[in-house]
């Protein structure tokens, strides 16, 4: 039997049909449509579904399992009670896609929690006893490994690393949850961006981004002109590295992993920005002459969320 993953984001839906030995054998990616709605959303997803299984050349009959890594919290039966960034809240996805797949199992659960499940299976943390994820995406999603297990606390409502305050609240945008000074609003590519656009509209510059519209500014573009020494986006990323360690020294603080794996797509520069990462954490940790966290970087890439949501019982 097949099981499929879904891997919801703020910008594209991802899908895939994975087999007993957690093989991606066929995916299918849409946009999120977000300013649609949920219950459009949603319907995109079971139309998704039923699309994904005949690219694939299968039946439903061969699906045992659907699961889906949401960017917020949801109880056992696939009920959300909030997902921030898509606008969700007390939606019922996990009623919705059993209507509709009533010979398949539902399971619903965090996307980053999923994204660290199949690390810890298949990737760069496979096998560690203690380790935490964090995905730096649209948002910064975390995953808990306490004692080789999935931690998402208490009704399942744990894990919200991103909306740790890792700030005093004087950040210049609030967070899509209504605070002020949340770790995603400081460390996400959606942060990065916003950051940068301020700047450039406050300061004289002419560099890297100088002419380049507002909305096509990309935390790629940025990276860029970080590793070029432009002046604007060493700013940018200086200030991204610093409260990305201040966010990873708490979790440090509070956990004691053994690893902290780094993925999304701000993963994707982590070669730019370890090194002043690795320095910053250890002023900050309370126990500097003691080995800390190892900080890598996320090995499955975006197949994570599709092969943890598959792996879901």
């Amino acid at each position: 039997m097949m099981n499929i993953g879904i891997d919801v984001g703020g910008m594209t839906i991802k899908s895939g049909i994975v087999d007993e030995n957690c093989n991606i054998i066929e995916t299918l990616i849409i946009s999120t449509e977000v300013e649609k709605g949920f219950e459009k959303i949603a319907q995109n997803m079971v139309d998704m579904i039923n699309n994904l299984v005949k690219k694939a050349k299968l039946t439903l009959n061969d699906i045992d399992t659907i699961g889906v890594g949401i960017p917020g919290v949801a109880d056992e039966k696939g009920k959300i009670y909030f997902a921030t960034n898509l606008y969700w809240v007390d939606v019922d996805l996990g009623k919705i896609l059993r209507d509709n797949f009533p010979s398949q199992k539902i399971y619903v659960e965090n996307d980053a929690t999923v994204a660290c499940v199949a690390e810890h299976s298949f990737g760069s943390i496979k096998g560690v006893k203690n380790a935490i994820m964090l995905t730096l995406g649209t948002g910064v999603g975390g995953g808990i490994i306490i004692n080789g297990e999935k931690y998402s606390g208490s009704n399942g409502i744990g894990s919200e690393i991103g909306h740790m305050v890792i700030n005093r609240g004087d950040n210049f945008y609030e967070c899509s949850c209504g605070n002020n000074g949340c770790f995603e609003t400081y460390c996400s590519a959606l942060a990065i961006i916003k950051y940068a656009q301020k700047l450039v509209e406050d300061e004289e510059y002419s560099g890297k981004l100088k002419g380049i519209k507002k909305e096509d500014i990309t935390a790629k573009l940025i990276f860029e002109g970080y590793e070029e020494k432009d002046d604007l986006c060493v700013k940018v990323v200086d200030r991204f590295i610093d409260n990305l360690s201040t966010g990873i020294a708490n979790l440090i603080n509070i956990f004691a992993p053994e690893f902290i794996t780094l993925g999304g797509g701000v993963s994707n520069s982590y070669n730019l920005y370890i090194d002043e990462l690795y320095k910053k954490v250890q002023e900050k940790i309370i126990f500097k002459k003691l080995p800390f966290a190892r900080i890598v970087k996320a090995q499955l890439g975006n197949n994570a969320g599709i092969i943890g949501a598959a792996m879901l019982k």
